[in-house]
């Protein structure tokens, strides 16, 4: 008995969704990123207003003071839609589990000097609770934000923020032998300790910003254009010489995070700033007062890490952040 098999090839009806073909072209085949990003928030038949704030849509471009003809016209760079967002980031996580456990292994933190794992629990471990704020902050970008290309990007960062504030406790946990004395003296810190009451300020008066994208650009552009060079890199430059080998691998996750995150961020500032001389104007204003915020709040760590280098140190990451600024239309 022979088998014999046919196939046959059905042809789609159509290519694409309506709201799609609207904006790619009649009937064209969309990416998944563009299926899962263009025109997915709703804006009609809403049956209340939110009971925060009954003057307001649920979705309300009113909540910023930017002004966009068409709030998809950003879109990510990175193509990110929840599934590869989580796929990237798995990736990401897996390497960085790999290095928790060959420094556990090898007990590599022991290779360090006693005054640089000290140094360690001052200036790092704090800074679960400043990712925590970062957390929040991004959380609110994303709940205020008008269309799902700009609140999925802010919400990918939200999530990301938390997965920093993990790696850093279980950093602390391998400086203590996982008593979690460290994190307990790295809050009392962040309360307490003057070298880190500009930066607490600064993330609790982020906390009562109104407009979301001001906020935006006061976390992800500001804080964090001060906060991922000054901690990740030159902060990590400082220990190779005190063998701080292990932390550069522990860093790796918060080195790549932080290039890929401008991408995005740089992206929509540029496209923002472009639509208008008043959205270039209000996003100048904004850098400009939180990254001087920022450089404020960070310097006084900074010298206590880096001593006299501090200076130049901070100089050089304020003109990255003018740099990058004015690559995107924004003048600080």
């Amino acid at each position: 008995m022979s088998l014999e098999i046919k196939t046959n090839v059905i042809q789609p009806r159509r290519h694409t969704y309506d709201h799609i073909a609207k904006r790619l072209g009649a009937d064209k085949p969309a990416t998944r990123y563009q299926e899962g990003t263009w025109d997915l928030q709703p804006t009609t038949n809403f049956h209340y207003r939110p009971t925060w704030d009954p003057s307001r849509e649920i979705y309300d471009k009113s909540l910023t003071a930017i002004e966009m003809e068409d709030w998809y016209s950003f879109n990510d760079p990175r193509q990110l839609y929840y599934g590869t967002y989580t796929m990237a980031r798995h990736k990401m996580m897996e390497a960085e589990e790999n290095h928790f456990k060959f420094i556990g292994k090898s007990n590599m933190f022991g290779l360090m000097d006693d005054e640089w794992q000290q140094k360690i629990k001052e200036f790092l471990l704090p800074m679960r609770h400043y990712e925590w704020g970062a957390n929040m902050n991004n959380c609110d970008c994303s709940d205020k934000a008008y269309g799902t290309a700009i609140s999925q990007v802010a919400l990918f960062a939200a999530m990301d923020r938390l997965g920093m504030a993990q790696i850093i406790s279980r950093v602390g946990l391998l400086l203590d032998d996982s008593t979690g004395k460290s994190l307990d003296q790295a809050k009392a810190d962040w309360m307490e300790n003057d070298l880190w009451q500009g930066a607490r300020r600064m993330i609790e008066d982020s906390f009562v910003v109104k407009d979301w994208f001001e906020l935006l650009v006061a976390q992800n552009l500001s804080m964090d254009g001060v906060v991922f060079p000054l901690f990740y890199q030159y902060f990590d430059e400082a220990g190779q010489q005190h063998g701080g080998a292990p932390m550069s691998m522990l860093n790796e996750f918060m080195q790549d995070w932080g290039k890929d995150e401008k991408r995005w961020l740089d992206h929509l500032l540029k496209v923002t700033a472009a639509e208008s001389p008043e959205n270039a104007a209000l996003l100048s204003k904004w850098a400009s007062v939180w990254t001087d915020r920022a450089i404020e709040a960070f310097t006084p760590i900074a010298k206590h890490v880096l001593g006299e280098g501090a200076a130049d140190v901070m100089t050089s990451i304020r003109a990255e952040i003018t740099k990058r600024a004015q690559k995107s239309g924004i003048e600080i």
